[in-house]
C-alpha cells in the first residue's frame, strides 16, 4: 500500500483537528455587490440598490469581494489584487458585468479569469486574470448589452478591442501555504504585447467591516487595526482572529485608507474621517494624497509601479504569517520559491492519485482545472434574516415591509459558512440543489467538506421548521428538484470503502431527509394521488408557463418531472434505509414504507388516460393541466421533464434482503396482496446455478416503455446532440408546441443557444441546450438499469442506426459525448470555447478551460454562468467513466 502524499496527510490533521490546514481559503466572493443580502431597499431591487458603481466606495454590510482572493474562513481578514492599467478611470479590484436588467440574456460576468489550480486544504492555489493594456470597455459592453434583443447573442469582452493585438496582461496568482497560518503569495505578471507597458499593482489587505453597524448579536465589534511596522511590513490586529504580520519582499510604498463607506461621495453627506474606502482610487488614479495615510487603517496596499518590456515579466513576491522574522525581510524570503514549487509539486503527486492514469494528458488537464474551479468557488456566506430585516443599530432602518419582498418567513435563518457556490460571480450565493452535484466532485478530492456541506443545508439554521431546504438567496421559498438524499448517498458511498463508510454521517443526513420528505409530501401532492406539483424545480424556462407562479386561469399542473422526482427521491431514501438497516434493525420499518411509497407513485405516473402521466401515443411522459371540472389536458412537449422519470430507479439484492427478516417478510406480504402494485417490481436472477442471486428492479418505466423512450433520448434528431442531451427534443424546431387559455396563446419552440424567453430574467434556458446535471444523472440510471437487465436489453444507438448496443455502453458514449465539450479535437479547438472565440487556438488561452452553465446543444459552446464549476465539475466523473472503461 502506498504511503499518503503530502497532501492527504494534510486533509488527515484537518479532519482529526490536529492542524488548521482549512482556516485559509479562497472564500472571498467575486461579487458581493447586487445581493440579495446588501440589499436595503422596499422593493427587492437588489441589483439598483447596490450597483457595481458603488462598490468601491461603499462598506458592504454581509461579506466581501475581490480580484482572485483569499481570507480566514470567517472573512475577517482579506487579501485580493488590485491592478491599473494607466487607462482605466476606476481601479480594478473586483470583477465587472453587466446586471439582470442589463444584460440581453440577464446577469452576465464580462471578464476573463480563471481557476487553474488548487488542492483541497487550498496549500496550493493558482489563479489567472487576463487584464488588458487599453482602457477596459466598461460603456462599449453596457451600450452594446443595452440594444441587444433576447434573440441575439451577448456582447462578450472578445467582441471588443480589448485584447487586439495581444496587448494585455496574463496576472497569475500562486498561493502556497509553508503552514496552515503561513502563506506564501507569488504574483507574476507577463506582458503578451511586443512593447512595453506600465503596470501599477496593488496587492491589498484589509479587514471587513464588522465594527459599523452597532451592537450586534448583543455585542459590539471591537475596530481591528492594520499598522506600518517598517518599509516593508504590516502588522494587523484583530480580536478574535488574533495577530498576522504581512511582508513585501521588494520596497513599495505602503498605503493605508479605511473600510469606510464614502457618504460624501454616495449621498453629499461629510465623511465621519477624512478616510474611506475607495481611497486607493482616489490616490491612484486622481492623484489625491489626502485620501490615504502612510501608517495605518483598515485597508492597505503596496504600490508597486512596474514597467514591463514586451514578452517580458515582474514577480511580486508577499507572505503573510503569524508570525515575524526578526532577521528581516530577506530572511523572511529564504527559500521562497523553493517552498512555492514543493507544494506546486504536492498538488501533482495528490492529483496523480485522484484522476485515472489512464486518461490521456488533455483529459487530465481538464479534470485537474475542474477541480480546481470547484475548490476555488468556496465561498464565505454571511446572511443572518433576522437582521437583515430588522436593520442595524447604527445604521438607518430599513423600509416597511421587507420581509414581504422575499425570505420574511425564514427567520431562524442564521448561515456564517464556507459554502460551495455555483458561481462566485454570477451565482455568489448557494443554491441547494447546486451544491447536491457539486458534492460528488468533491467527495473524490475532500469527503470531509462533502460530508459537512450537505449536512449544513439539513440543519436547523438552514432548515426550516416546516421541513423544506431554503432553495437558494432569492427566494428561499422556491423549489428545488429533491436530490439532496441522492447527493447524501451517493457522497457515502464515494468517501469510502464498503469496510470504512461512515454510517453515522448517513444516520444524521437521513433523519432530517425524513422531515424534509414529509414537507415534500405534505405539500406538494395535491390530491393525495401520488402525482406531484412541484414548481419550477430549477427547469426555470422549460414550460408553457412559469412553474413558479400561478398557472393561467387557476389550473394547476400534475408534473411528470415533480412526480418523477419523489419517485426518486423515495428510491434513495429506501436504499439509505437499507444500508442502515444492516447494522439497525429498527430501520427495516421505514425502508419498508419508501418502498410501498415508490410503487404507489409508479403506479399513478403509469396509469393510462387522465390519471396517469404516460402517453401511450407518444410513448412519452407529460405534464398535465388539471382544468376544474373539465378533462385533464396533455401538455406535449418533448423535454427533460419527460426524461426524467427514467432516473427513478433502484436494484435490490436479494442477499441484501435476506438479512433483513422484517423488511423481507414485509416486502413478499406487499407483492402477495396487492398484485395490482406488484407487477411494477421486476425480478431477474444475477450468475448462474447456485451461485445466482435474485435481483429485484424498482422504476418508473416498464422494460417496455424505457425501452421507447430512450428511442426518444437517443435519437439525434431530437434529444441526442453530439456533446450530450439537449433539454428539449430538436422537433420543436420542426413542430413548436402550443396552447390557447381564455385567449392567451402559449407557445414553446426549441433554443439551442441563450433564451428568447424572459422567464425567470432570461439568464439560463432549459428549451434545448445541454445541462450536465441531468445528464450524469441519466448516466447513473443506466448503470443501474444495465446492472439488472445486463446484456439482455439492448437499444439503438443512435435511434435508426442500426447499431444496438448494452445500457452500460450507452451511459459510457454519453460520458464521451459530454468530455468531448472540453477536450481537443482533431483540430486542436474545443467546442466548449465556440466556434467563434477569436483567441481558441492561441497557447496562452486554448489551455485555460471554463465550465459553464450550460452548452449550446448544437455547437456545444459554454454558456450562461462561465465559472459553473459547481455541477459542470461532474466532467471529472464523466471521465472518471471513460479513465476504466
Amino acid at each position: 500500500m502506498s504511503l499518503p502524499t503530502p497532501e492527504q496527510q494534510r486533509l488527515e490533521k484537518g479532519a482529526s483537528r490536529e492542524e488548521d490546514w482549512r482556516r485559509w481559503g479562497p472564500y472571498l466572493s467575486e461579487r458581493q455587490w447586487g445581493t440579495v443580502r446588501e440589499d436595503y431597499s422596499a422593493s427587492g431591487d437588489a441589483w439598483n440598490h447596490f450597483p457595481h458603481e458603488h462598490a468601491r466606495s461603499r462598506a458592504y454590510r454581509w461579506g466581501e469581494d475581490g480580484l482572485l482572493g483569499i481570507s480566514d474562513r470567517r472573512c475577517r481578514l482579506c487579501f485580493g489584487l488590485m491592478l491599473w492599467n494607466g487607462q482605466d478611470n476606476i481601479l480594478k479590484e473586483r470583477l465587472f458585468g453587466v446586471t439582470n436588467p442589463e444584460g440581453n440574456h440577464g446577469e452576465d460576468a464580462k471578464e476573463q479569469w480563471y481557476y487553474l489550480d488548487s488542492t483541497p486544504t487550498h496549500s496550493y492555489m493558482r489563479g489567472l486574470y487576463k487584464y488588458p493594456q487599453r482602457a477596459f470597455p466598461y460603456e462599449e459592453l453596457l451600450h452594446h448589452n443595452a440594444v441587444r434583443g433576447k434573440h441575439e447573442d451577448e456582447f462578450e469582452l472578445h467582441d471588443t478591442d480589448a485584447f487586439k493585438d495581444n496587448r494585455y496582461f496574463d496576472v497569475f496568482v500562486e498561493y502556497a501555504k509553508a503552514g496552515p497560518e503561513d502563506i506564501l503569495i507569488r504574483i507574476t505578471v507577463e506582458n503578451r504585447g511586443v512593447d512595453a507597458a506600465p503596470l501599477t499593482v496593488l496587492p491589498k489587505l484589509w479587514f471587513r467591516n464588522t465594527w459599523s453597524w452597532g451592537e450586534v448579536h448583543g455585542s459590539t465589534e471591537a475596530k481591528p487595526s492594520l499598522r506600518a511596522q517598517d518599509a516593508q511590513t504590516v502588522l494587523a490586529e484583530h480580536e478574535t482572529l488574533g495577530s498576522y504580520f504581512w511582508r513585501t519582499e521588494e520596497e513599495a510604498p505602503l498605503l493605508f485608507t479605511e473600510n469606510e463607506t464614502n457618504t460624501q461621495a454616495l449621498y453629499g453627506v461629510p465623511n465621519a474621517t477624512g478616510l474611506a474606502k475607495d481611497g486607493f482610487h482616489r490616490a491612484v488614479i486622481q492623484g489625491d494624497a489626502s485620501a490615504v495615510r502612510l501608517t495605518h487603517g483598515t485597508k492597505a496596499a503596496a504600490n508597486y509601479r512596474l514597467l514591463i518590456p514586451g514578452g517580458g515579466r515582474s514577480v511580486l513576491r508577499l507572505r503573510l504569517c503569524k508570525t515575524k522574522d526578526d532577521k528581516g525581510a530577506k530572511a523572511a524570503f529564504a527559500g521562497f520559491d523553493k517552498i512555492v514549487e514543493s507544494r506546486r509539486r504536492e498538488a501533482d503527486l495528490f492529483y496523480a492519485t485522484r484522476i485515472p492514469s489512464s486518461l490521456t494528458e488533455d483529459e487530465r488537464l481538464v479534470a485537474r482545472q475542474a477541480y480546481a474551479g470547484l475548490l476555488w468557488s468556496k465561498q464565505f456566506y454571511h446572511f443572518v434574516v433576522p437582521s437583515w430585516m430588522s436593520g442595524d443599530p447604527a445604521q438607518p432602518a430599513p423600509p416597511e415591509g421587507r420581509g414581504l419582498v422575499r425570505n420574511g418567513d425564514w427567520s431562524h435563518f442564521h448561515a456564517n459558512d464556507v459554502l460551495s457556490m455555483p458561481d462566485k460571480w454570477e451565482y455568489p450565493w448557494f443554491a441547494a440543489w447546486d451544491l447536491a452535484f457539486h458534492m460528488l466532485p468533491m467527495a473524490k478530492v475532500d469527503p470531509d467538506f462533502a460530508k459537512s456541506q450537505l449536512e449544513l443545508l439539513l440543519r436547523e439554521w438552514f432548515m426550516h421548521p416546516s421541513g423544506q431546504i431554503p432553495a437558494y438567496e432569492w427566494n428561499f421559498n422556491d423549489v428545488n428538484p429533491p436530490v439532496h438524499a441522492w447527493a447524501c448517498w451517493r457522497v457515502y458511498k464515494i468517501s469510502g470503502t464498503k469496510v470504512s463508510r461512515d454510517l453515522d454521517f448517513l444516520e444524521r443526513c437521513f433523519q432530517k431527509l425524513v422531515v424534509n420528505f414529509t414537507w415534500w409530501v405534505n405539500r406538494k401532492d395535491l390530491n393525495g394521488k401520488h402525482i406531484f406539483a412541484g414548481g419550477f424545480l430549477g427547469l426555470d424556462n422549460i414550460g408553457l408557463f412559469d412553474r413558479s407562479k400561478p398557472l393561467p386561469c387557476g389550473h394547476s399542473l400534475a408534473q411528470a418531472d415533480g412526480t418523477a422526482w419523489m419517485a426518486f427521491y423515495c428510491g434513495s431514501m429506501l436504499s439509505m434505509a437499507l444500508e442502515l438497516a444492516q447494522e439497525k434493525p429498527a430501520y427495516e420499518n421505514i425502508a419498508s414504507k419508501f418502498f410501498e411509497h415508490f410503487i404507489q407513485i409508479v403506479d399513478a405516473m403509469n396509469s393510462l388516460g387522465e390519471d396517469g402521466l404516460w402517453d401511450e401515443q407518444d410513448g412519452f411522459y407529460y405534464d398535465r393541466l388539471l382544468v376544474e371540472r373539465h378533462a385533464s389536458i396533455p401538455l406535449r412537449t418533448r423535454s427533460l421533464v419527460g426524461v426524467i422519470p427514467l432516473l427513478a430507479v433502484e436494484v435490490l439484492d436479494e442477499s441484501v434482503i435476506n438479512r433483513l427478516p422484517g423488511f423481507k417478510a414485509r416486502l413478499e406480504w406487499f407483492l402477495k396482496t396487492r398484485p395490482d402494485l406488484a407487477k411494477h417490481v421486476g425480478s431477474t436472477t444475477e450468475g448462474s446455478g447456485s451461485e445466482g442471486r435474485l435481483l429485484r428492479l424498482l422504476s418508473v418505466p416498464s422494460k417496455e416503455r424505457l425501452e421507447r423512450l430512450l428511442k426518444h433520448v437517443l435519437d439525434e434528431t431530437e434529444f441526442l446532440s453530439e456533446y450530450g442531451i439537449r433539454s428539449l427534443s430538436q422537433v420543436h424546431g420542426r413542430e413548436p408546441y402550443g396552447l390557447e387559455l381564455n385567449g392567451t396563446y402559449y407557445s414553446i419552440d426549441y433554443e439551442p443557444g441563450e433564451s428568447r424567453s424572459g422567464l425567470f430574467g432570461g439568464n439560463s434556458n432549459w428549451r434545448g441546450p445541454i445541462w450536465f446535471p441531468i445528464n450524469y444523472l441519466l448516466i447513473e440510471a443506466l448503470e443501474r438499469y444495465h446492472h439488472f437487465y445486463g446484456d439482455s436489453l439492448k437499444v439503438e444507438l443512435p435511434t435508426n442506426s442500426g447499431h444496438w448496443t448494452t445500457l452500460d455502453k450507452v451511459s459510457q458514449e454519453l460520458a464521451r459525448r459530454l468530455s468531448s465539450l472540453f477536450v481537443l479535437d482533431a483540430k486542436g479547438h474545443r467546442p466548449c470555447f465556440g466556434k467563434e472565440h477569436p483567441h481558441a487556438q492561441d497557447p496562452h488561452w486554448r489551455d485555460h478551460v471554463l465550465f459553464h452553465e450550460y452548452f449550446h446543444g448544437e455547437t456545444g459552446s459554454g454558456l450562461g454562468a462561465s465559472h459553473q464549476t459547481g455541477w459542470t465539475a461532474l466532467i471529472t466523473r464523466c471521465l472518471g467513466i471513460l479513465g476504466r472503461s
